[in-house]
């Protein structure tokens, strides 16, 4: 528009210098060009002011048509909000069981531990176990690697669910089974068996306004405690909690404080209860975690007030193991402590580890297996330190070494002495993307003076043990991946003192004798 102006500026200026009527008009050509550039600057404001027009123009066109999308989009909301609403309301009207099937369809899971195996020596049947050697009496495992001759299996099924107000409900049921035979059909000797069933609440509604139980989760029935924790190497629970009863985990007295309250009760069996009942132990456990779950400190009390009349029965009728029944005090009630610390890596390498220090008196004198065991005399008392981990040596080497030791008293007669320490050494070497050796070092010495309890006498000796196990898997480089298929050769020793501490032992059977043997077999192993 200025460009039009100027030009129609130019040839005004061009006519006036050069027309005759100059001369006519009485005014001078100074007079002229000020008059000019006069109505030329008013020209240019007013093309200004129209340029400003259409821009404004223009604008109030885009703010047209967003009002109109914005309308149409409004629109379209209030129907959806509508029919919500509408889908709303008919769900309200649905029976309570209809309305959670309605939430969430997608909740069904299926869990699984397994592992089946042959164990032989020569043409003969293997012999072995976990608990093979004395101190297995007590819970002292040596190397599971090439070393198993079981089938057993676990499958967990389990439910969960979410409900309009935001609360989540779970159901498991978990079945185990297993059995020494290889065959095919071995109903004769299976022991199937409903290891849990139970039920949880989690996320309710009534605890979202409030920090501490916002994150809290109720459980009642049959069931492993969460967060128990064990060797895999060794097959040997750290802390093994399991019963009957109720609990709530995930209370969160301060952010980085959380802690786990249960009852639960287990049977110590009836030896001829007058009124035909079992005799229970009640185990009461605050298991509190901090910094990240770094540091544990769990506490168990532990009571059974009908647990001294079934031992008292039983030394009536004969039943008890005990030689000499004279001078002690079965035990009614327990205590049993526990402090770990665990990090997310190996003294600062890739990997992790674990250290616990456990302590239990009466009833707690049972370290694994809390409240497991009515055969302990009020007196008894155990302590264990116990430490594992697994960290990678290089691009293809990984290490899970683990060292337990532990020493109790007076356990089940006066006087009586348990003390052993195991050594373990897990490596893997990665071949290829499939195919890895494994290794394992197992040594164990103990020096045991049970005092003829149940039949068995004096231990003291070493244990040791070295296997080398070919085995494919779908993916190497990880020691937890499953499932795995392996061959093994194993070469096991001992020290003669061991071969004739129990006539139930492997340990001193024909064939079985300290010296040295070699055993071979395959195995499998799954989870998921």
């Amino acid at each position: 528009m200025k460009d039009r102006v100027h030009c129609l500026g130019a040839g005004l200026s061009l006519v006036v210098f050069s027309s005759p009527l100059l001369a006519a008009t009485g005014l001078t050509i100074e007079e002229r060009l000020a008059q000019l550039e006069v109505r030329v600057a008013n020209a240019e404001a007013r093309a200004s002011r129209a340029e400003a027009e259409v821009r404004r123009l223009r604008q109030t066109e885009k703010t047209a048509t967003t009002v109109a999308t914005a309308e149409g989009l409004q629109r379209s909301l209030d129907q959806r909000v509508a029919q919500i609403e509408a889908r709303q309301q008919a769900l309200e009207d649905k029976p309570a069981s209809v309305k959670a099937v309605s939430s969430a369809n997608e909740g069904f899971k299926f869990g699984a531990y397994a592992r089946s195996g042959f164990l032989a020596n020569g043409d003969k049947t293997g012999r072995g176990g976990v608990r093979m050697t004395p101190a297995g009496a007590i819970g002292g495992h040596v190397g599971r690697l090439g070393n198993e001759t079981d089938t057993y299996m676990e499958a967990k099924l389990s439910q969960e669910r979410q409900v309009d107000n935001g609360t989540r409900w779970k159901y498991l049921l978990m079945l185990a089974d297993g059995v020494q035979t290889p065959n095919v059909w071995a109903a004769e000797e299976s022991s199937l068996n409903v290891r849990q069933a139970y039920a949880e609440l989690n996320h309710m509604a009534a605890f979202s306004s409030s920090p501490m139980f916002r994150d809290a989760t109720l459980w009642a029935g049959k069931r492993f405690d969460r967060d128990n924790f064990d060797v895999h190497w060794l097959d040997r629970d750290v802390i093994f909690l399991a019963g009957t009863g109720a609990g709530i985990y995930d209370v969160r007295p301060l952010p980085d404080w959380r802690l786990n309250a249960s009852l639960v009760t287990r049977s110590y069996g009836d030896f001829g209860l007058e009124n035909g009942k079992d005799a229970r132990s009640y185990i009461a456990t605050l298991n509190q975690f901090f910094d990240e779950d770094r540091w544990q400190f769990m506490l168990n009390g532990i009571t059974s007030g009908e647990n001294r009349g079934r031992l008292a029965a039983a030394d009536a009728k004969g039943d008890d193991h005990r030689t000499n029944l004279s001078g002690y005090t079965p035990a009614d009630k327990g205590v049993h402590t526990v402090f770990t610390y665990g990090q997310k890596n190996f003294f600062g390498r890739e990997g992790a580890l674990k250290t616990s220090l456990v302590y239990g008196r009466g009833l707690g004198a049972e370290l694994s297996e809390i409240g497991g065991d009515g055969e302990l005399l009020d007196q008894a008392q155990s302590l264990r330190l116990a430490f594992y981990g697994y960290t990678r040596l290089g691009p293809f080497w990984r290490m899970a070494p683990v060292v337990i030791a532990e020493h109790s008293q007076d356990r089940y007669v006066p006087g009586d002495d348990y003390r052993y320490v195991t050594a373990n050494l897990r490596l893997a070497n990665d071949i290829n993307q499939n195919f890895e050796m494994q290794y394992e070092l197992s040594w164990q010495t103990m020096d045991i003076n049970a005092r003829g309890y149940a039949g068995r006498r004096q231990a003291d000796g070493n244990f040791w043990k070295a296997t080398i196990a070919p085995t494919f898997k779908p993916q190497t480089g990880d020691f937890v991946l499953r499932p795995e298929l392996r061959l093994f050769a194993s070469y096991m020793n001992w020290s003669a003192g061991l071969d004739h501490f129990s006539h139930t032992d492997d340990l001193g059977e024909p064939h079985f004798k300290s010296g040295g043997v070699w055993q071979f077999g395959t195995q499998m192993e799954v989870w998921f």
